[in-house]
């Protein structure tokens, strides 16, 4: 391994002095697990690596505002996470989402804004923050802003984010009067990378689909909202007829990619079966 300096600075103000915006071998890192396999594989190599472990507390804490939506600091662990009542109390989804996410040992390190900065299709959690509605608010030296999930990623391991610009918190809108889902197909583990994931959030009024918000990811170059699944659900009573056309409306709108967990066709077939199915757990959460 090519030697590197290690910053350690207190602050996310001091981090992001230690940022260079034309230097990409200048990296931030909150639990590292993906920076460290690139860096063992020779995928990256950095000249200063910025840990944001010592920065404010603040950051790694969720907090509940008045409008019912979650605040969660972009460094908290996955397993911190998953432990937090008011997550569980407003966005189970994200709970539910957790027990499969990679094992034990890579959610007791692994912090949310790295997992969501890192661009990799198939991490669980961009389909499910995307189908919350849910924004990132990020931090620069030259400011803040504030961006939905859906806007972030912006390609195969590509978001929109700068190199000196960091995730610092994530918000998730209040979710009263939806319910949601999220189901992962893998092909081996159930921990393991999916091959499919679909993630449903239903707006219902009794047995009435109002509104519908569907994501597909993991096959995909990056987590995309499917409208014309989504428009086959609104304003729909379920029935086996309404989720077939669900179904079929997905495959003809994705782009699905294969690789080593499966042909495109396989993972089409598996949409066309499992759409139907996210939307029924959906309405059963």
């Amino acid at each position: 391994m090519i030697p590197f300096d290690l910053a350690e600075p207190r602050s996310l103000k001091g981090a992001l002095k230690l940022l260079d915006a034309g230097d990409p071998s200048v990296r931030a890192f909150g639990g590292g697990t993906a920076l460290m396999l690139m860096m063992k594989t020779g995928v990256f190599q950095p000249t200063r690596l910025v840990s944001l472990s010592g920065i404010e507390k603040r950051y790694a804490k969720v907090t509940t505002a008045r409008d019912g939506s979650l605040h969660i600091g972009a460094l908290i662990t996955l397993s911190a996470l998953g432990r937090t009542a008011a997550v569980k109390k407003r966005a189970p989804v994200i709970i539910d989402t957790l027990r499969t996410l990679s094992n034990v040992r890579v959610r007791n390190v692994a912090t949310l804004g790295g997992h969501l900065a890192h661009g990799d299709p198939h991490m669980d959690l961009p389909p499910v923050l995307m189908a919350l509605d849910a924004q990132v608010v990020t931090a620069a030296t030259a400011g803040s802003r504030t961006l939905a999930v859906a806007d972030l990623y912006t390609g195969y391991y590509a978001t929109a984010l700068a190199p000196n610009e960091l995730i610092s918190e994530i918000i998730v809108p209040s979710q009263a009067g939806r319910r949601s889902a999220y189901i992962k197909l893998t092909t081996r583990a159930a921990d393991d990378w999916p091959t499919l994931g679909i993630a449903v959030s239903l707006q219902t009024d009794g047995k009435l689909i109002q509104d519908a918000r569907f994501v597909v990811s993991a096959a995909t170059e990056k987590p995309l909202r499917l409208q014309s699944a989504e428009a086959a659900l609104r304003g729909a009573t379920i029935s086996d007829a309404v989720l077939a056309r669900v179904g079929d409306a997905a495959v003809a709108e994705a782009e699905l990619t294969g690789d080593a967990h499966g042909s495109a066709a396989y993972k089409m077939e598996l949409l066309r079966v499992y759409a139907g199915r996210a939307v029924r757990k959906a309405l059963a959460a």
